[in-house]
């Protein structure tokens, strides 16, 4: 894994680089050769924040940590990052599993042991509405007016489909889909 290091208000001193490879190459049994890590170690308001994001192939993994301890921070990141990894996995095994099952029953072939099948994510509404084309101005304020997370909208400039969407802070994101 190639870990790229960054400190905000910070100075990334050996020992916290020595921290950071050492806890993130915990995660390398998750991921190929290939994957790229990206962590910025910040002070916000008296607490040390770890932000990391793994990109691996499609799959991209993002934490966000705060504790009063840089390292404790660092250690809870790489510990949310596996427990992320680890139900990914669980899913993505599932699904291999539900559907060996169901090529099996068209095969008639018995399994003697039965699969408890777990909750999956049900979709609760589904809203449907027209997308007009604005800047991500005027999206933010509609998002606001509505009470919302996020708002997914036209971008009046590229005409491509953008997402707008709270921070922590109270500061706002934007997603510009290619």
């Amino acid at each position: 894994m190639k870990i790229t290091m960054t400190g905000k208000q910070i100075e990334l001193t050996p020992a916290l680089k020595a921290r950071i490879e050492d806890r993130f190459s915990k995660l390398d049994r998750y991921f190929h050769k290939e994957t790229e890590a990206h962590v910025t170690l910040s002070v916000q308001r008296e607490k040390q924040v770890v932000e990391a994001t793994v990109y691996s192939g499609g799959l991209i993994v993002r934490v966000e940590e705060s504790t009063d301890d840089m390292y404790v921070s660092i250690d809870t990141a790489v510990d949310v990052l596996e427990r992320q990894l680890r139900k990914h996995k669980t899913r993505i095994e599932k699904k291999l599993k539900k559907d060996t099952f169901e090529a099996a029953a068209l095969m008639d072939i018995p399994f003697p042991e039965v699969v408890e099948e777990e909750e999956e994510f049900k979709i609760a509404r589904v809203k449907r509405f027209t997308v007009k084309p604005m800047s991500p101005e005027e999206a933010i304020l509609q998002m606001d007016l509505l009470g919302h997370q996020f708002f997914v909208f036209t971008n009046a400039e590229s005409g491509a489909p953008n997402v707008v969407y709270k921070r922590k802070h109270g500061t706002y994101g934007l997603i510009e889909l290619e």
